[in-house]
């Protein structure tokens, strides 16, 4: 009898371990094993498809502040080492060590015609967006050097934090919806008048920028001027990607 009752549950045991699990055991372990599969890789799902998350209004100025303040303090450190910017900053920093006039004033007055195109182009909300950024950053750039003292300055720490600054400056204006104007308006508006690339355009005019700077820089400033412009288009091109910002305004 004993070799009979150990075989009956020696059956009933195997019985046991080939039967399947209740649902519930099966669902923990599925979880605890694909937990980490199942979490959602935004870069993976198309921009259209992502939750937006409007920001406030006040978010909207914060933002607005912050952007040009970076900016402007961008720009002292150009102007200090007579290092040059592209598009529309660049204009006015070439206007100014030619002119002895300051960077604030001939920016604004530089963008003053493109503000038709952005009307025509981007609406009224982006355009007094603009102008409102636009305004700042003249009125920080008029003031930054009367609060920033800078008695000594590298050309190549004024490159690169230079360059690092307007870089995230500009990306926090971008994630905003607001712009510095100028020749950004100028390439839209072509790239839709005419189907000229908005890209070649703005990349046309930063190399004549760049020719005009021959007559007004050293070699060394041009090449350091060079280096900050691929520092600031590095931070914007790593940040601002589809999928890595879900705000809007």
């Amino acid at each position: 009898m004993s070799d009979k009752r150990r075989e009956s549950q020696r059956l009933d045991d195997e019985e046991i371990a080939a039967a399947p699990q209740d649902d519930g055991a099966q669902a923990s372990h599925g979880a605890g094993e694909s937990a980490e599969d199942a979490r959602p890789d935004l870069e993976d799902v198309a921009p259209e498809d992502l939750p937006l998350d409007p920001h406030r209004p006040h978010e909207d100025v914060l933002a607005m502040l912050l952007g040009t303040l970076l900016v402007a303090l961008g720009v002292t450190f150009y102007s200090q080492a007579m290092l040059l910017a592209g598009s529309t900053a660049g204009l006015a920093l070439l206007a100014e060590y030619v002119t002895g006039l300051g960077f604030g004033g001939m920016f604004f007055v530089i963008n003053l015609p493109f503000y038709y195109l952005a009307i025509k182009r981007m609406g009224w909300s982006f355009t007094l967006r603009t102008f409102i950024a636009t305004a700042l950053l003249s009125l920080f750039a008029f003031l930054t050097p009367g609060w920033v003292d800078i008695a000594s300055l590298n050309p190549v720490y004024a490159a690169v934090i230079g360059g690092s600054l307007l870089g995230i400056g500009l990306l926090v204006l971008i994630r905003h919806r607001t712009s510095l104007g100028g020749i950004n308006i100028l390439a839209l508006y072509l790239q839709e008048r005419f189907g000229w690339r908005a890209g070649y355009v703005q990349l046309g005019v930063d190399m004549l920028i760049l020719g005009l700077s021959f007559l007004v820089l050293e070699p060394n400033g041009i090449a350091l001027s060079v280096l900050g412009a691929v520092i600031m288009n590095l931070i914007i091109g790593l940040n601002h990607k589809p999928g890595r910002y879900i705000g809007v305004s």
